[in-house]
């Protein structure tokens, strides 16, 4: 495929962050978004959050706040059942839904869609060589997230999940209208111990042509959630006004 013209995305900058709301139930849920108030705008509501019972109910509250909803629950599963779940979640009004399947699976989905946008799992960011070597794959995690992306777009998804440091070479070997979504990211690489094994900076992530950054911990364990929040979003704006 040869990649097209860059375009430019309407993605209004508050809307680059996506704040990963990895919690055990509704309680601690609605206190962080009550702390970030208009400092975060787009949630990511992932399979923890999905088995306190409170999923939807959730959802709803944010959208009546007027905030968007990624789901990341990643459906893998026959392409019926998939295509089923996904017809179902559409009628929740979210923005995102992430398939982590084959062809088969993403086609399905992608038929079921509505008006919702699929996102294609690439590669996890908690994989290593040495798990892709395991897994059996007999490529590097960039030539395994090139090949998932340039299929995930022939086969009508609307964008993948990636590692920041993946986005270049998408970048440059994929349509630019494919919408790249990246968790792993942290606001300063540190020696703590992170289960994400290749991560980047939201700086970095958004000079290599990142449109979302899906950022958890750095914010939900700062002392002060809300400061953490917009020192992320400052720093994407810095770097998009960089970029310009």
């Amino acid at each position: 495929m040869t990649p097209s013209t860059p375009v430019k995305k309407d993605i209004p900058p508050a809307e680059r962050l996506i704040f990963a709301l990895d919690v055990p139930d509704a309680a601690r849920a609605r206190q962080l978004v009550e702390q970030l108030g208009d400092t975060v705008c787009f949630y990511k509501l992932g399979l923890e959050f999905f088995l306190s019972g409170s999923y939807f109910e959730l959802a709803a509250e944010l959208r009546a706040a007027g905030k968007k909803v990624f789901a990341d629950l990643k459906f893998f599963d026959i392409p019926a059942t998939v295509a089923a779940a996904v017809r179902q979640l559409a009628r929740q009004d979210v923005q995102f839904c992430t398939v982590h399947g084959n062809d088969s699976m993403l086609r399905a989905a992608v038929e079921a869609k509505g008006d919702m946008q699929i996102l294609a799992v690439t590669a996890l960011t908690s994989l290593d060589q040495g798990d892709l070597d395991d897994l059996g794959f007999q490529c590097d995690a960039r030539t395994l997230v090139l090949s998932r992306a340039r299929r995930a777009l022939e086969l009508g998804c609307d964008g993948v999940v990636s590692s920041g440091l993946e986005v270049p070479a998408l970048r440059e070997s994929v349509d630019h209208a494919l919408i790249t979504v990246c968790p792993g990211i942290r606001p300063i690489r540190n020696d703590e111990e992170d289960d994400q094994a290749r991560v980047v900076t939201p700086a970095r992530a958004i000079a290599s042509g990142a449109d979302h950054l899906v950022v958890g911990r750095p914010i939900r364990d700062a002392a002060d959630p809300a400061a953490a929040a917009q020192a992320i979003q400052d720093e994407i704006l810095q770097a998009l006004q960089a970029g310009a």
